[in-house]
């Protein structure tokens, strides 16, 4: 059956993100050892968000490698988790489709693009539930699951465990929040930026798009949102 809503939840996040990179920011400069920093911070938010701000600025990467995000995602398309996997600095645990085995008509998702057309819409569907008379078929003449699986589609309906450090979340929100990118997984990736956004609102400035970081556009073919390197 078609899903459609895209469900994004942040399932952990640390109380004490800003100590912890703050933590970070200062041992790299301080003759203090970590745990005396850590357990003395008496600072308050503004003075360590100006470090923090400043040490990221300049490139630093590493103090914000210590935070660690988990989200959990339903009903997204294997097609846009395929693209999601290639993220490296990041670990998944998804649906099995091979231990999973469908029952009746398996969940899809539908492309904006094709559900806007109901003539494409209606032949969508009707080739999904093609598939999954057929699959159910397979199955019930034997054929194990991790082999029917074969047929099941990019559309189908996935959920799975993200979780990855905050560096690698800008990097993601760099990448997948560019126009250029598959308007599925940008969706996915945007709830995953506001629901971090709601607790820590002074990440917004760095997840964007990365046009918006570099200051220009430096894809091959750009959207025309902003200048391009050479022009």
């Amino acid at each position: 059956m078609p899903k459609k809503n895209l469900e994004v939840s942040l399932i952990s996040i640390p109380d004490n993100l800003l100590d912890v990179i703050y933590t970070a920011c200062r041992t790299c400069y301080s003759p203090d050892g970590a745990i005396e920093i850590y357990t003395n911070i008496t600072d308050d938010k503004e003075k360590k968000l100006s470090l923090i701000k400043k040490v990221i600025s300049s490139g630093h990467y590493s103090t914000i490698e210590h935070i660690q995000l988990t989200f959990a995602i339903n009903n997204i398309s294997r097609a846009a988790t395929h693209q999601l996997v290639r993220h490296r600095h990041a670990s998944f645990s998804q649906k099995s489709q091979r231990y999973v085995k469908e029952k009746g008509d398996f969940d899809f998702i539908v492309p904006p693009a094709i559900e806007a057309n109901s003539e494409l819409y209606k032949k969508f569907t009707e080739q999904m539930e093609k598939t999954a008379q057929l699959y159910a078929e397979l199955v019930s003449k034997g054929i194990k699951s991790e082999d029917a699986r074969s047929i099941l589609p990019n559309a189908t309906a996935s959920s799975l465990v993200v979780s990855l450090n905050l560096r690698e979340l800008i990097h993601l929100a760099n990448l997948r929040l560019c126009t250029r990118a598959q308007l599925e997984i940008r969706m996915a990736v945007k709830k995953m930026c506001a629901l971090v956004e709601e607790i820590e609102p002074w990440l917004s400035e760095h997840l964007v798009p990365k046009c918006e970081r570099l200051g220009y556009c430096d894809e091959d073919n750009s959207c025309g949102r902003m200048k391009t390197k050479n022009g």
